[in-house]
């Protein structure tokens, strides 16, 4: 009986030590036992701002100017503690759940663990690697979506070539609507961990939000010496402590090199049911919940292993742990997968050439859809690759590969069948789209925003309208060449458009008759965005009010010369309005916006303010 609570009292102590290694611990808990205090190094606490902004996701701003960018979380504050919408914080491209609602959004993967909840991340580079004590984010605007904060063992600045690359979490929480706008100082109680760290890693959900969440500036404190606890404290016992840890699950492969192959004692009644019984009971398991169960018996492994349970696979909540061991070991269970999601993955070394080919050619074949934002791994002949073991392919994103260099995308017009395609902040060539959209003539949704490599977009619009007829939705936002020539091609001949992002795409001009010439030609229009155009005035919105009474989504941002009046035409012609940006605009004031919310309750008016 000693023996058994002494090993339920080492199985809870470990996992509450967490932050310490297996001999740490130990040593804790024999300073406990005899009564000594352990020794407390002094060391000064450290205080620095981001030195460097690393990578991220997304962002509302140009990737050739400062204002709304990432890079503006470098440094010290810009505008904390001041509150309100200001061009010198950092903000995500997307807020709410609109971006959801669209047409162009793909459907969710299944599986998807209930507690990943991040949509955007920014990783920070910092001076010195420190022991952290505190991360205090500054946020000026609408806070609340910050998920989770996360430490890496590598440092950024190193001449080296990462090796062990160890992603620890600091702290993690559900995304939140704060009641109020202002600026806040976000300092959550951070895990202590047990490697010093210059590199962290903020992800956000800004679902819950009213409007784009802005950062100003992130706090890094810690130690230099890694800080001892004084005394152990003795753990609280909980049942809930004999669950697996995350450090423990970090290796998806684990359970298969494991091989699964335990003697099997009987299984009761379990395997008289029905085969398709059971393959709908466990496709409600989480991917590692399904690797564990595998290990349990034969008939289980059997059924885990069936590739019927790996028909969609999305492996971005677990960006951190995953390298080419854990794609080989899965590789065997996905010839039969269509949809895949490596979203974040593969970074530092992570993924290589040799692991991404060797799962590709094993399970392209079916495959439908392919997710790939922000995959720093990629290079030409990973995309080559794509091209030649992936023939069905029908969806391919590739957002915020800005590290993929021109030459790449052209590999990308032999995937004829392509129907959805991302391109968000990639370095594509005029070129290389002219081909796609020369051979890919089923694309249903194209997403060029921030593609500042691009040339003419006056002569893509030109190509979309020859050849893309079933063209439902398109992003040309912050394109910097577009004319009202170009627009009036499109518009003419890609008549069945529902959302299309005109947004910061500043040589379009209201006064050439453009925005009321793509009203009258896109009846089905859902969505459209003409954010920061100065020039959109009362004929163009009453245009959209008689041509277009779908509308559901409209960002007119910026604007100086729309009225009331002309808002309450568009108000109650359009029924199915949700979102309505009035943002900056000159015309309208608060209490303008409060009448028309008051008269349209189910329309969310936007009207940001700078204090």
């Amino acid at each position: 009986m000693l023996t058994l609570m002494s090993m339920f009292y080492y199985i809870c102590l470990r996992r509450r030590s967490r932050s310490g290694t297996r001999g740490e611990a130990l040593t804790s808990r024999r300073a406990v036992e005899s009564g000594q205090r352990a020794v407390l190094p002094v060391s000064v606490e450290v205080e620095q701002y981001a030195k460097e902004v690393l990578d991220f996701s997304s962002h509302y701003g140009s990737e050739n100017s400062m204002s709304y960018t990432m890079w503006n979380l470098a440094g010290v504050p810009n505008v904390y503690p001041s509150s309100g919408d200001f061009t010198q914080t950092a903000v995500f491209r997307a807020y709410g759940k609109w971006w959801e609602q669209c047409a162009s959004a793909p459907p969710p993967f299944r599986r998807t663990p209930k507690g990943f909840h991040s949509q955007d991340y920014i990783e920070l580079g910092f001076e010195e690697p420190v022991y952290p004590t505190a991360v205090d984010v500054l946020e000026t605007y609408y806070p609340g979506a910050i998920v989770q904060i996360m430490a890496c063992s590598h440092n950024p600045f190193s001449q080296n070539p990462p090796t062990d690359v160890r992603w620890e979490v600091l702290w993690s929480g559900e995304p939140t609507k704060v009641l109020t706008p202002q600026a806040r100082q976000f300092s959550p109680n951070i895990k202590h961990i047990n490697f010093p760290t210059n590199l962290l890693r903020i992800e956000v959900n800004s679902s819950l939000l009213d409007y784009y969440t802005e950062l100003d500036a992130v706090i890094l404190r810690g130690v230099k010496e890694r800080p001892m606890l004084a005394r152990y404290k003795m753990p609280i016992i909980d049942i809930n402590d004999l669950s697996d840890s995350e450090e423990e699950l970090s290796d998806l492969g684990g359970p298969f090199r494991q091989g699964g192959e335990a003697k099997r004692t009987g299984n009761g009644y379990f395997d008289k049911l029905p085969y398709e019984l059971i393959q709908l009971i466990l496709s409600h398991l989480t991917l590692p919940d399904l690797c564990r169960l595998a290990q349990s018996c034969k008939l289980l492994h059997q059924h885990c292993c069936d590739p019927l349970q790996y028909t969609q696979l999305s492996l971005q909540p677990y960006w951190g742990r995953l390298s080419d061991a854990s794609l080989g070991h899965l590789q065997s269970r996905c010839t039969l997968l269509q949809r895949l999601n490596l979203s974040w993955i593969g970074n530092r070394g992570a993924l290589t050439l040799t692991g991404f080919s060797s799962f590709m050619k094993a399970c392209g074949q079916s495959l439908g859809s392919l997710e790939l934002s922000c995959c720093h791994f990629l290079n030409e002949p990973c995309l080559e690759v794509i091209s030649q073991t992936c023939p069905g392919l029908q969806e391919l994103n590739l957002s915020s590969c800005d590290r993929l260099q021109p030459q790449a995308f052209t590999h990308i017009f032999k995937l004829t069948r392509l129907r959805r395609l991302v391109l968000y902040r990639t370095k594509i060539e005029q070129t290389a789209i002219l081909s796609v959209l020369t051979f890919c003539t089923e694309l249903r949704h194209l997403n060029l925003g921030s593609c500042v490599r691009i040339d003419d977009y006056d002569v893509v619009a030109s190509m979309l309208a020859a050849r893309c007829y079933s063209l439902r939705s398109l992003d040309l936002w912050r394109c910097r060449n577009l004319t009202d020539r170009g627009l009036a091609e499109l518009v003419t001949g890609c008549r069945m458009l529902e959302e299309l992002d005109l947004g910061w795409c500043p040589t379009l001009q209201s006064s050439t008759g453009c925005f009321q010439h793509l009203a009258r030609n896109l009846p089905r229009l859902r969505k459209l965005f003409l954010t920061a155009n100065r020039t959109v005035c009362d004929s163009d919105v009453e245009e959209l009010a008689a041509s277009c009474p779908s509308l559901q989504h409209l960002d007119i941002l910026g604007t100086r010369l729309v009225s009331p009046a002309s808002l309450k035409k568009l108000l109650q012609a359009c029924p199915r309005l949700l979102l309505l940006d009035l943002s900056f605009c000159s015309q309208i004031d608060m209490r303008v916006v409060q009448e028309l919310s008051g008269l349209f309750p189910n329309v969310a008016i936007k009207k940001s303010f700078t204090q």
